[in-house]
């Protein structure tokens, strides 16, 4: 199956792109087709053995419009640039201002030449008003172009109204020249002054000019709605400080390779992503994660692209190029959500399907009514065009795409990126969520608290066999206890027949003797004796998590692991119970492990001793019972969870087959990006429900009134000119809602996350890097410091702190260190 992106040239409304889809997705060996009025593109998925690229725009063309391969159309002229836009509006405008002060200005006393009065001249102002307007059909002649050949492959669209309204108005305006001419030929004064009243020059010049008005102002709009995404494809940096034999190179970012040594001053945005190999550095992650404030990263931390060094120096390995970095998939993600389809879109596309044909029958029907009411045909003719006009879908058509790609693109700037607009449609639906503990709502960073060791064994024992076994895998319960035995220089032996015991633990042989490290499911499972249950069972109570050694068939030890809750998990629990959703932990730990890391998060459901499928039941039994489920995770045995909810929420810092299982990507490590991402869905969400229900309130109460319902009783009409203003301002009017996305902001969440400050300190008497680092390491050492920058050149000291780290404090840090604070200022 083949996946391909190609423009459209020609889609003005909903019903051209109903009309393409349906022309498309019709084609033996296709798949799906998706098509995306705001871009004017379609993603096709088919079968190459059944059809090729050019077949797909044969169907196109068939349908009567056209369709390049995205490649091939950004090599192609564009026909209609902004500047051919707003010409066209410029000299439209001029020549129907002139064109209104000539059949109009005498009505309300404005001087005219005698020739031209409708007394006098009403031929020649006839036929100078012909010569206007036809300048302004001749300027906007594709709407006549594309409207009739839509027509005439039965399928009218948004054009086909605009030519059938001012084509009919300049045909009838036309009739009445030959009647004045005719007239005039006849000395019949008074039959031309009555033709002379009768033409509809204007009208028809001055639809065509408002609709191209809306469009430029629709278009200028559409410009502000694709900004929202296009910050994000604009962050990647151009080039690259690389070294090459001892020296500083510049090279084009594009020709990075896997291996190479990039060097990264203050103020460089990072070209690739890799690992700090030298020196330390305050990033700006924002790009990524919408987090304003910098972090320190030192040799070994990961740094991604797009982010930016605000202070420091140093090299890094890239391992990560090109369309393989972070910033490149986030680029993919935002690209293939902002051309998906919602599934709310799929009532727009079925009225606007129909919704042409209908308007254009009961255009017609509505001009004959009145005819057979008495009515002389210049009125009906004027209720007939104005139906014609007002009732464009295009706001239709706009409603959903424009909510969604706004809220894509607010989502990506803050570290939230869905896969697609179902993904961000179904999150403002949410009724539950499920959270996985480890790395979800703890730290994800354990540490060894205890040790307890059974009889005939010793503490290096226990140590010794879990570190070996525990190295060769990637749970992080397991990075924990590699961590403590390299802490305390225990060497780790050689394992075979390595394997992960899903839901149990892992085990592997260590010379002749069979290891195993686990849960206590594992000592049930494998029927070994516990001789330390109550021990276990006390760290357990106190939130730390039993991890038993097995060696053959006898219990070794048990280490007692503790995962913090993360300082924001409480708040963002809090944040989700306040917006109604009820909120579960699902988690493989022993109950009283889970239920204390529940309690001080603030969850009341827990289900605990789960294994990957007793998850993905657990998710199923919600949704059996109607519920709308979201999953929160991190890790392998999350993935079948993650792909089971409605929405599968993947934390960032997650293994690959999370990330892959889930609908949307939480770049920032934290629980606060779930909720916003909710919050976001839920914005998006109604901004559209908004959109479509004024797209349908205006039709509702527009069709009527141009129609002409309310005359009899008030008099209520609409004049074609007027049908057209309101018709092109409802387009602008639905993106101009969409574009208020752009700021949304979820200040409720400020209080989940640690409220830092950036602090700079001036200091004196720092003479070398030795003087620096002392600094550094007493700034470093204060409680509530993140991290702490010295720069030795400009004599001051960079430093994160959370709100409660005083100046005073800072200062006697630095006087520790023998050096003197003479200024601290916030960043």
């Amino acid at each position: 199956m083949k996946k391909q992106r190609f423009n459209v040239v020609g889609m003005n409304c909903a019903a051209c792109s109903s009309r393409v889809q349906k022309a498309v997705s019709g084609l033996n060996g296709v798949q799906e087709a998706v098509v995306n009025l705001l871009k004017n593109d379609m993603a096709v998925s088919y079968d190459d053995g059944l059809l090729s690229a050019d077949d797909i725009s044969a169907a196109v063309e068939k349908a009567g419009y056209g369709a390049f391969l995205t490649d091939q159309a950004a090599a192609m002229p564009q026909k209609a640039t902004e500047n051919d836009l707003k010409m066209r509006l410029v000299v439209s405008a001029v020549l129907s201002l002139i064109l209104m002060y000539f059949s109009m200005g005498g009505m309300i006393g404005l001087p005219l030449p005698a020739a031209l009065r409708e007394t006098s001249g009403s031929g020649a102002s006839a036929v100078t008003q012909l010569l206007l307007t036809g300048g302004v059909v001749f300027l906007n002649r594709s709407y006549f172009k594309n409207g009739l050949k839509a027509l005439f492959h039965k399928a009218p669209n948004m054009d086909s109204l605009i030519a059938l309204g001012s084509g009919a108005a300049f045909v009838f305006s036309i009739y009445g020249l030959y009647k004045i001419v005719l007239a005039l030929g006849a000395s019949d004064a008074e039959t031309a002054v009555h033709f002379a009243h009768t033409l509809y020059f204007e009208s028809a010049a001055m639809i065509l000019t408002l609709v191209t008005l809306g469009k430029y102002l629709e278009d200028g709009a559409k410009r502000k709605t694709a900004d929202a995404v296009a910050g994000v494809f604009s962050l990647a940096p151009q080039t690259a400080v690389v070294l090459r034999e001892g020296k500083e190179t510049v090279i084009p970012a594009d020709q990075l390779a896997a291996g190479d040594l990039i060097v990264i001053k203050a103020g460089t945005r990072i070209p690739a992503d890799g690992n700090i190999t030298e020196g330390t550095g305050l990033v700006d992650e924002s790009a990524l994660t919408g987090e304003s404030l910098p972090v320190q990263r030192k040799t070994g931390d990961q740094v991604l692209t797009a982010c930016i060094n605000t202070a420091g120096y140093f090299l890094m390995r890239a391992e990560k190029v090109g369309q393989e970095t972070t910033m490149a998939h986030i680029i993919r993600l935002v690209d293939e959500a902002t051309s998906s389809k919602a599934p709310i879109a799929r009532l727009a596309d079925r009225i606007s399907s129909i919704f042409v044909p209908v308007v254009i029958g009961f255009a017609v029907v509505a001009s004959l009514v009145w005819l057979l009411c008495g009515a002389n045909i210049e009125f009906a003719l004027s209720i007939g065009i104005s139906v014609l006009v007002i009732s464009c879908p295009c706001a239709l058509g706009l409603a959903t795409p424009t909510a969604v790609m706004v809220g894509t693109g607010r989502g990506a700037k803050q570290g939230v990126l869905f896969k697609s607009a179902a993904a961000l449609e179904m999150a403002g639906r949410i009724e539950t969520v499920a959270l996985d503990k480890t790395g979800t709502v703890t730290e994800g960073k354990p540490r060894v608290t205890n040790i307890l060791i059974a009889s005939g064994f010793s503490e290096t024992d226990v140590i010794q066999a879990a570190a070996s076994l525990e190295n060769l895998s990637e749970h992080l319960l397991g990075s924990a206890v590699a961590a403590y035995a390299k802490k305390q220089d225990v060497p780790l032996q050689t394992v075979s027949e390595f394997r992960q015991r899903a839901g149990l633990g892992i085990a592997g042989k260590i010379k002749d003797s069979l290891y195993q490290i686990g849960n206590a499911r594992l000592l049930e499972r494998e029927n070994v004796e516990n001789t330390l249950e109550y021990q276990a069972q006390t760290l357990a109570g106190q939130g730390k998590t039993p991890l038993y050694c097995v060696k053959d068939n006898s219990l070794m030890g048990v280490i007692g692991i503790a995962d913090p809750v993360k300082e924001n998990s409480a708040a963002a629990v809090s944040s989700l119970k306040e917006m109604g959703i009820s909120v579960l932990l699902l988690t493989g730990d022993n109950a009283k492990t889970a239920r204390a890391a529940a309690e001080a998060a603030g969850i009341d459901s827990v289900v605990s001793d789960m294994l990957p499928q007793d998850k993905e039941a657990e998710i199923r039994r919600f949704q059996q019972s109607g519920q709308k489920i979201a999953m929160v995770g991190d890790g392998i045995n999350d993935a079948p969870a993650l792909a089971r909810a409605d929405i599968g929420m993947a934390i960032g810092a997650g293994t690959d087959i999370a990330i892959a299982s889930a609908d949307v990507i939480l770049i920032k490590d934290d629980l606060a990006s779930a909720v916003f991402a909710l919050r976001l869905g839920r914005a998006v969400l109604r901004n559209i429900k908004e959109n479509l229900f004024w797209a349908f309130f205006y039709n509702s109460i527009g069709i009527p009134v141009a129609a002409g319902m309310f005359f009899p009783l008030w008099g209520w009409s609409l004049n074609p000119m007027i049908a057209a203003a309101a018709m092109s301002f409802s387009s602008v009017s639905v993106v101009t809602n969409a574009l208020r996305l752009r700021h949304f902001s979820d200040r409720s969440l400020i209080s989940t996350r640690r409220k830092n400050m950036t602090k700079k300190i001036m200091i004196e008497g720092m003479k070398c890097e030795h003087c620096a680092n002392f600094v550094t390491k007493a700034l470093q050492a204060v409680d509530g410091v993140e991290a702490a920058h010295v720069d030795l050149a400009a004599k001051e000291a960079t430093v994160q702190t959370n709100a409660a780290v005083s100046d005073d404090v800072l200062t006697q840090a630095v006087a520790e260190a023998g050096f003197q604070a003479i200024k601290i200022q916030d960043a």
